[in-house]
Parts: C-alpha cells; structure tokens; sequence
C-alpha cells in the first residue's frame, strides 16, 4: 500500500480505505460550462481552485495524488436527510424470513417491525447497519441522518448500534444519529416509559436530533403533547429536530404544522436553539393545501430553519392500496411536491429514501439519486432548473437541512469542503455520455468515485 493511502481498521468492524486526493485533471465540473474541461486542485480538504484544463498537459500516470477526470463529471456529494438505519434490510435477512408481507400497508408495516423488533441483537443491527453505509458510501453519500428507535421494546439497542457504526465511519461519511420516539409517548401502557427513556438517551455523547412521530398518538390533543415535548426535549439538550408529521391524505384532519410553527415561534427557537434545523418528514396532507395556504404557511415560518423532506418511495407505496371492495382503480397516493415547494413558494426541501428493504418501503436501493431520478416522472420534474433541483435535493439542499451544509446550490466553488463525487458518465469518442446534472438525474451512471474531506473512500466488512 503506498503512502497516500491511509487504512484504518476497527475491531469486528469495516476495513475502511482512503487514498489522498490532491488534484483531478479534465473533469467536467456542475455549474460549468459542461464544454469546458477543468483541473480541481484540493488542499487540507477544500478545494483550492477550479482552473480550466490545458489540453497539452499531460496527467502523469504514476502520480498517485491525481485522478483522470476526463471521462467524469464532478458534483457535490449525496446526502440521506432521512433513513432509518435499525429497520433496513429486514426482508433480506434470512434472521426474519418468516416476517414477510402479506397484505401491504402501513397496519401491516408496523405489526411487522414491531415483531422484528423484539428479536434485534447488536450483532444485526450492527451488521444490517453497514450493509447500508457501505452501499449508500458507493453511490455517493458523504453526509447521513439516521433514524434509530428509542422505545420500551428495544431500550438503547439500535441507538447503541447507531453510535457504533457512526464511529467506525466518522473519517468516510459524517452520520447523525437521530434518537426516534417511533412509538407513542403520550397514549397507551408504555408511554411514560418511552419519555424516560429519550431523556436518557439525550445525554448519550453522539446523539444530534430528537425524533418523534406525533400522529401515532392516540387523538390529536395527545399529538399536541408530543409536539411541545419533543420541541422542549430539542431546546434544553441543543438538538436538532425531526419530526414525522400530517402523513395523512384526508382533507378533513387539520394539518399539524401550523401548531409546530406557533410553538416554535412561542419556544422562541431562533434564540434558544437557533443553530439547529428543523426537519418535517412525509407531510402528505399539505399535498391538499391551496396556493394562499402555501403563501399563508410560508408567511408564518418566516426565519425558523425548517426544511420539508419528501420520501416518495415510502409514501407511493404505502398509499398504494385500493379501498377494500374496490376494482382497484382506486388507488389515492399523495407525496410531498418538494421542487414546486422550492420553486414557486420558497420553502426549504429535500428528498429522502426513509425505508429500504422493509415493509414499509420494500422497494429500491441506498442510492438517493435513484428517487431523484424518480422524482423526474413523479413531479414532472424534467426541465434543466427542475432537474437541478432535484439533484439539489438529494445533495447540496438535504445537507442544508441537515445542518451538515453551508450551501444549498451545486455550483461549486473554491473553498467549498472536498466532499463530492466523480460520475463515471461515458465514452470520449463520441458515444452517447451525460455532459450536465440534467443527463445524471435523468438516467444516473452507475459508476461512480465518492470523495470525502479531500479522500477517496473504499469500504470492506469483514
């Protein structure tokens, strides 16, 4: 191994490989122009500059600090504003092979995962775990806020196994670890055990959000409970906060987020907590909303750091059934219209995968921009600025949400941190390629580099 290569080895964990990138020669860069060829020069994990490429230098082939970009176009790195790191890959493990969907639906979904639940062990979760990172690391993603639940059932199991796997691959991939009140805490046997609970985990070293899921609640006062507790829960510890919110398409329910606006304003968050984000999950119901609501609802947040997060593939599929007795024609679906949100009323957004591999999202990869690729039938997202936007979302845009981003566009630029990825987009002698982000959203190359703080990353459980 030579010596821009930097190995680091954990105990039962990952063999995890970075190699020292200091300068990429003709690569086409987003936001550029995508005729022109560009040198990258990076140094103590930025970039340094962006320089056009003159054709007449040649790039040394035994120079280990510098990668051919001639066949790449370089974009900044994917993000998962949203993943559920204990619950993926439940139907691939051969430990639950009899938990198997029958039915479809989110009843279905759940009385599954809760079953699993009772079985998990560290050694599962862990291993489960890093078959998620490692594959989401090869398609691109530096950036990860994983979800892990927090209840009576699992206690601190799949929180620890959160911590663990974010300090076997914190020099690879930045992972917030989000603690999730999946359960309620306000209705039935195990609710006050649940807050305890969460509380307790708050004090964890590594723990960045608090999650809850107000509408499992049982009546709308007890989701108005859950609400200021895991706003209070955010404020006294200075988390981050995540919260699964209106996943319904029923036009009577009156939509929950106005109430997280009012009392986040009347927490006074831009004072408390005013460096943490806000994250609302799935919000279905706002699919319903008019254009004066969108300006009405936009009006009232106001400075408050919040960002919508949209998760198709989950919300397509759990919506998917018909109504018993139907023909099937039947089939209402809603998911959040994040690029039009974005567009035409100026909120934040992103796009998350949520779920892979499990009930409530048996379909699909750890690639996010597979569900942008989506989004373009999806939204009918398929203009130049639309498609952008969409890449955005998966990237530059879910960072910002996040916290982990400064910026939420994909123009880079000097000084922007080295995290990106290198799409392997085709032939130079005239056979068909993808020159712009517009081609990588549309059909998204399945070859690709991912760099991180200025270092390419190879993964390897053992």
């Amino acid at each position: 191994m030579d010596k821009t290569s930097s190995p680091i080895i954990k105990a039962s964990g990952p063999l995890i490989l970075r190699h020292q990138v200091q300068s990429i020669r003709g690569a086409r860069v987003s936001g550029r122009d995508p005729d022109t060829r560009w040198d990258v020069s990076i140094k103590g994990g930025a970039i340094e500059s962006i320089t056009p490429n003159a054709p007449q230098k040649s790039i040394p082939s035994n120079d280990p600090y510098i990668l051919d970009g001639r066949s790449s176009l370089l974009a900044p790195s994917l993000c998962h504003p949203h993943i559920h790191l204990d619950k993926c890959f439940l139907l691939y493990d051969p430990k639950y092979a009899d938990l198997c969907i029958e039915k479809g639906g989110f009843a279905e979904a759940l009385s599954l995962t809760t079953r699993a639940k009772e079985r998990f062990t560290s050694e599962d979760l862990e291993r489960r775990g890093r078959w998620l990172i490692e594959e989401s690391i090869a398609a691109g993603v530096t950036c990860v806020r994983a979800f892990v639940e927090v209840d009576a059932t699992v206690q601190f199991k799949c929180l620890n196994a959160g911590l663990t796997l974010k300090e076997q691959y914190r020099d690879v991939c930045e992972i917030q670890i989000c603690a999730f009140a999946q359960d309620p805490v306000f209705s039935g046997q195990n609710a006050a055990e649940g807050r305890r609970l969460m509380e307790e985990a708050m004090q964890k070293d590594g723990v960045d959000v608090v999650g809850s899921t107000p509408y499992v609640e049982a009546g709308e006062d007890l989701m108005r409970r859950n609400i200021d507790w895991a706003i209070e829960m955010a404020v006294k510890h200075g988390k981050h906060l995540d919260l699964h919110l209106d996943y319904s398409l029923d036009v009577d329910k009156e939509p929950m987020v106005y109430y997280v606006v009012d009392q986040l304003l009347n927490r006074q968050w831009m004072h408390q907590n005013r460096d943490k984000k806000i994250a609302l999950g799935h919000c279905t119901r706002l699919t319903l909303f008019t254009g004066d609501q969108w300006h009405d609802l936009r009006a009232r947040i106001d400075d408050l750091p919040i960002s919508f997060v949209g998760l198709p593939t989950s919300d397509l599929y759990m919506m998917g059934s018909p109504s018993e007795g139907e023909g099937g024609g039947e089939r209402v679906r809603g998911t959040s219209q994040i690029p039009q949100m974005i567009q035409q009323y100026g909120f934040e957004g992103a796009v998350g995968v949520n779920n892979v591999g499990n009930a409530f999202t048996p379909q699909g990869s750890c690639d996010p921009l597979s569900v942008a690729s989506m989004g373009v039938g999806v939204y009918q997202a398929g203009t130049k600025h639309a498609t952008e936007i969409l890449y955005e979302t998966v990237s530059t845009r879910a960072k910002a949400a996040t916290g982990c981003g400064k910026s939420d566009v994909t123009d880079m630029q000097e000084g922007d941190d080295a995290d990106f990825v290198l799409f392997d987009v085709g032939s130079n002698d005239g056979g068909r390629g993808r020159r712009t982000l517009q081609e990588i959203v549309y059909d998204p190359p399945k070859q690709r580099q991912v760099c991180f703080k200025g270092y390419t990353t190879d993964c390897m459980s053992e």
